[in-house]
């Protein structure tokens, strides 16, 4: 039996970045509810990843953010459970238009700043490896949850 090419889901992270603090959100929704993360989402069938990334902040922050502006600073390669496998590309932020607010209400409890001396406990895992690893300057790439 060969091996069957990976199908990952691509998703895309946005550190939006003020001096040293960074924007986070509180999901809503089932998965990590009222557990942080940043504005993330999946990447669209044919979209590049920066606009995918800006996409995903507009649509949950109303924040927007020139493409060109963001800059990839890790990746994360997740392995969710035995069947789903996720690439994170995760990029920052440091120039923008408009005041964050919440935009996906359904899905997004809160969004608040944060310094990144003094992040919340309960980030969910996943986004957290991602950050960590942009925080701490380590690897640029993650390979988590795999067993």
């Amino acid at each position: 039996m060969s091996a069957q090419p990976a199908q990952p889901v691509i998703d895309t992270h946005v550190i939006l970045r003020d001096g040293d603090k960074i924007l986070m959100s509180q999901r809503g929704g089932p998965y990590g509810r009222y557990r942080w993360h940043m504005p993330s989402g999946k990447l669209d069938k044919g979209e590049p990843l920066s606009f995918g990334a800006a996409r995903e902040l507009y649509e949950e922050t109303d924040v927007t953010v020139d493409p060109a502006h963001l800059r990839l600073v890790h990746v994360v390669h997740h392995q969710q459970n035995e069947e789903v496998e996720r690439i994170g590309f995760f990029f920052e932020a440091t120039e923008w238009e408009g005041t964050p607010r919440n935009q996906e209400p359904e899905k997004c409890l809160a969004l608040s700043w944060f310094s990144v001396h003094d992040l919340p406990d309960d980030i969910i895992e996943y986004p957290e490896a991602g950050l960590l690893g942009y925080l701490n300057g380590t690897e640029r790439l993650n390979e988590h949850g795999w067993q």
